[in-house]
């Protein structure tokens, strides 16, 4: 009975769990760039359960006099794995800043290990010069000139050099060249994640590499893309299936918590009446 509590309060903390993700998700639902988690569950690796006391090895083969029946298999619940970001491409709209750049992909290869589909990013530098990626294109000009997150991280060109301009005043071609006052100041880096579960997460709209910098997009053959400025990239959160996802993970909740009502009931029972001297 003792397994019972367990299995169910894995399912509630698994659960809820989902719900944090989710609620996460809805509240991001209008942050440029933002990319939805999607939970991967799974079920705890199943036991084979052999009577008290046996000495030989658990197998599933017949009886006979050296080789004991098992009881059984049993369950032990289930857990949240990982979250996985959705790199979905997320609608364009028009802002008409000249700050602000959308990331719109193109051609992306799909890598042949993971079948998942390649992603592509801005490349930024942190307050402690390393390098991160993002798909939020709200970009400013710092006090500096410097082009920036709102974070104030810097953006990179293709070269990995912060960029600098002199106005607001600039135009951004669609393959990612600055132009300003007629004369080509830089191109914006754009790096490729062939495999983008390879990205992680690290807040405020940026992802770190786990295996090293990225390859840069610019001039590879197979990945093509459009930069399109006073345009931003929107979330890819699909709010009425957030909320209908997060209703359903109340309820399983919910039902593992009557579950885990329910076994505590039969215990108390089994503690203080059955076990009772008369």
């Amino acid at each position: 009975m003792l397994r019972g509590f367990y299995t169910a309060a894995a399912g509630m903390l698994a659960e809820q769990r989902r719900v944090e993700m989710l609620t996460n998700n809805i509240a991001n639902a209008n942050t440029p760039g933002y990319k939805a988690d999607e939970a991967a569950l799974r079920s705890f690796p199943e036991l084979l359960l052999s009577r008290l006391g046996e000495t030989t090895i658990p197998t599933k083969e017949p009886r006979s006099f050296f080789t004991r029946a098992t009881i059984g298999s049993i369950h032990t619940g289930a857990y949240m794995q990982e979250l996985i970001p959705n790199f979905l491409q997320g609608d364009v709209k028009e802002t008409g800043q000249p700050t602000d750049i959308a990331l719109v992909d193109g051609t992306v290869p799909v890598d042949a290990e993971t079948g998942a589909k390649g992603a592509l990013f801005f490349v930024v530098q942190n307050g402690n010069g390393d390098t991160r990626y993002t798909r939020n294109g709200n970009f400013t000009r710092d006090a500096e000139g410097y082009l920036t997150t709102n974070e104030g991280f810097y953006v990179l060109d293709e070269n990995n050099e912060r960029i600098r301009l002199n106005s607001a005043d600039f135009t951004v071609t669609p393959d990612g060249t600055i132009i300003e006052n007629n004369t080509r100041i830089t191109r914006l880096n754009v790096a490729f994640a062939a495999n983008p579960n390879a990205v992680v997460k690290e807040g405020n709209g940026l992802f770190r590499s786990e295996n090293g910098l990225l390859p840069s997009a610019v001039g590879n053959p197979n990945v093509t893309y459009e930069l399109k400025q006073r345009f931003l990239e929107r979330s890819n959160v699909d709010v009425a299936r957030s909320m209908t996802d997060m209703l359903s993970a109340y309820r399983a909740f919910e039902a593992n918590q009557k579950i885990l009502q329910a076994y505590d009931r039969s215990m108390d029972k089994a503690v203080n009446e059955i076990g009772r001297l008369k």
